[in-house]
């Protein structure tokens, strides 16, 4: 993930984006709903849905300054569980660590420290939990073949009750390469949505595509293999140009609101595109 600075007023395009990804006749496919814009200081690096309804938004203004003081200086795409607020921290490029911080209803943080694995990348895009909270999926940046199991901080009974160490479980085997995934949510037990910040178009035929993870069966402890494909390329529209970024991604179990963001290049990169989806059959 970049880190976004920035200080000037941007500029917003007025576009009604009503396209719908290409599916075949009669399968559940994702039609997009409408956009709305988050400030990117604020919000402009993931985001997740309360039990309300309410969203979350997590951007470089948010890491509390105990954290940066701590050398926390990057937060990723978060998620809720059960009420409690899971984020996803790095540090500077020397990093021999990451960290995830839980913030229960009760508004207490844990901070659980995950030391690198040989060959592990020190980054920390995003943190998604199982439907069944016991689990924390993450990711690295740049190609990659796997996902990254963790037991659920607090929430699964073999971590810490109050902060600590915090050992890679397993990994999700991926059945093709992956890049640059900035987000990761639960649709099911069984399926993940992920958001590539991809331009390439190497890998999958779409630039900065949304890619779905199928799983054989639901998270117990044990190595699995995902299956992806590429559902459709995010959309990449505004009145300023040059490079897009893909962030986070969120999706909704109480109302099925699949959401995705986007920033936009130059002066526009101020706010953030929220763009929303639901799944629909024709």
């Amino acid at each position: 993930m970049k880190r976004h600075l920035l200080t000037l007023a941007g500029l917003l395009g007025a576009f009604s984006l009503t396209a719908t990804p290409a599916a075949a006749a009669s399968e559940p496919h994702w039609a997009q709903t409408g956009t709305a814009y988050t400030d990117t200081l604020g919000g402009g690096q993931g985001l997740a849905s309360r039990a309300d309804g309410s969203l979350l938004y997590r951007g470089l203004a948010s890491i509390p300054l105990d954290l940066r003081i701590k050398g926390w200086n990057h937060v990723g795409d978060p998620d809720i569980a059960r009420g409690h607020v899971f984020d996803a921290y790095q540090g500077a490029d020397t990093a021999t660590s990451k960290m995830f911080a839980v913030t229960t209803p009760a508004g207490k943080r844990y901070e659980y420290v995950h030391r690198l694995n040989p060959g592990e990348k020190l980054n920390n895009s995003f943190a998604t939990v199982s439907p069944d909270a016991q689990w924390l999926v993450s990711g690295e940046w740049g190609e990659q073949r796997r996902l990254q199991v963790f037991p659920a901080p607090l929430l699964n009974p073999s971590t810490p009750p109050t902060g600590g160490d915090l050992k890679e479980a397993w990994q999700i085997t991926l059945d093709k390469p992956v890049r640059d995934i900035q987000g990761c949510d639960f649709v099911t037990d069984t399926r993940l949505v992920c958001a590539s910040n991809d331009a390439t178009g190497t890998l999958f035929p779409e630039i900065r595509p949304l890619l779905q993870v199928d799983l054989p069966h639901k998270l117990d402890g044990q190595q699995i293999t995902g299956k992806v494909k590429s559902l459709f390329a995010l959309p990449q529209r505004s009145v300023c140009t040059g490079t897009f970024e893909t962030e986070g991604v969120d999706y909704d179990t109480s109302s099925g609101t699949l959401r995705a963001q986007m920033i936009p290049p130059g002066v526009c990169a101020v706010a953030t595109a929220v763009h929303s989806y639901q799944q629909v059959t024709d």
